[in-house]
Parts: structure tokens; sequence; C-alpha cells
């Protein structure tokens, strides 16, 4: 059986991990608000770490901050913050963790405003994904003008650990942004997905 093009970032290492989050979850476009409330976490932890790493705590992510129920998360006292300091199964950052615990804040205001975190998050594309047509993983920007406004915009909300560059992996992840590269074989799945669903 032929092995599937898949794009070169997710294949460094062969770590099964990362070739299963590609071709599963990576740009597959996102509407609910729980799991872009997961994502907006993670990147934020992920901020001068690997991806790798974040991915391979995910499930101790789950089970610490309440399987992301960010209702849950805005409520945690101090008493949770140092159970979460001391929780080895995560990545134990004193800042990261008190963003996480104020952004569930501010993404409970934005879901008061809007209705939901997906249209909000959507909002700065117009509800449209933005499809880039790379060729190798070099050709990846960090971040873009689209990320620089909902980075600002969030920090205007008070979001903390929100810069453009988090913006932008969020908005990979989330399908906000297609950055397949051309010859990989979810270019051509998502295109029909977004088909289905009228992005």
């Amino acid at each position: 059986m032929k092995e599937k093009n898949r794009c070169e970032w997710c294949k460094k290492g062969n770590h099964d991990i990362y070739i299963r989050y590609h071709d599963e979850e990576w740009g597959s476009p996102l509407f609910d608000d729980q799991l872009l409330f997961e994502f907006l976490v993670l990147e934020s932890f992920q901020a001068g770490l690997s991806w790798l790493t974040v991915l391979r705590k995910r499930e101790n992510f789950r089970k610490a901050f309440a399987n992301f129920d960010a209702l849950k998360v805005s409520k945690f006292n101090k008493q949770k913050f140092e159970q979460l300091m001391n929780d080895a199964g995560i990545i134990r950052n004193k800042l990261k963790i008190e963003a996480a615990i104020n952004n569930a804040k501010c993404y409970i205001k934005i879901k008061k405003e809007f209705g939901s975190f997906a249209k909000y998050v959507w909002s700065f594309t117009n509800g449209k994904t933005i499809v880039n047509q790379y060729n190798n993983s070099s050709e990846y920007k960090s971040k873009t003008e689209v990320s620089d406004a909902m980075s600002n915009d969030m920090g205007k909300r008070g979001f903390k650990f929100r810069g453009s560059t988090i913006c932008y992996a969020f908005m990979q992840a989330t399908g906000i942004v297609d950055d397949h590269e051309q010859n990989c074989f979810r270019k051509k799945e998502l295109q029909l997905i977004r088909k289905k669903i009228k992005i």
C-alpha cells in the first residue's frame, strides 16, 4: 500500500501521535466552542515549547482542566491553582496556568456577546477558511495581519498568552487557516469538507 503524502512537519521524528493529529485534526474547520477553547489553552501552553510535548500531555490537560469546560475553569480557586502547579502530567508554568483561568473568564464574556466563541474567532476571516498554497513547511508564516488583528482584539478583551504567533497556530489548528502543503492528501479532503459545510 502506497504511503500517503503528508506535510513535512508531521513526519519529523516519525511520531505516531503527530501523524494522527495531522491526519485527523490539524486544519479541520472547528465550530465547537469547547474544542476551540481546548485549542486556545493548549496553544498558549505550547508557547516556547514543541507541539509534540503538548500533544503527549493532552489527556492530562483534559483531566486537569475539567475537560476544558470554560465555566468550571473560570471558577478555579487558589487551591486548584496549587494543585495544577503540582501536577507533573501537565506543563507547570505559573503564568500559563494563570492565563488559562483568566482566558476562561474572557471566553465566557465573548460567548455572551457573540452568541458563541466560534462566531467570534471566525469573524476575523468573515467565516471563510484562508487557504494557503505552500509546497513545503519552510514557506509557512508564523503570523499574519489576520492573526495580528485577532491577537490585538483579544488583548483588548483581557486575554493573556495570545500573541500573534499563538493566534496563528490556533487558526491553523482549527481550520480558520488551511496550511496543508499542496501535495498533502489532506488538502483535497479538507476542500471537500469545507464544500459540504459551505465554508
